[in-house]
């Protein structure tokens, strides 16, 4: 699986880094999400695809 976050869309609500933090992290300068590897480990991938659930924005995207 690999995930994105559209940084168009990001708008730092910090939900896919509480619900995956091994995979996403928040930028200092802004707050919005970034990916650490955009290869999803496949222990992490239900995180993952709760992480795109939950963003409000949509700016997640996962295959």
């Amino acid at each position: 699986m690999k995930v994105r976050v559209d940084q168009a869309l990001c708008q730092g609500h910090t939900q896919c880094a509480m619900t995956a933090p091994e995979i996403f992290a928040l930028r200092d300068e802004d707050g919005h999400a970034e990916v650490h590897d955009e290869h999803v480990p496949a222990a992490h991938e239900a995180a993952v695809r709760e992480a795109v659930l939950s963003c409000p924005e949509q700016a997640i995207t996962a295959d």
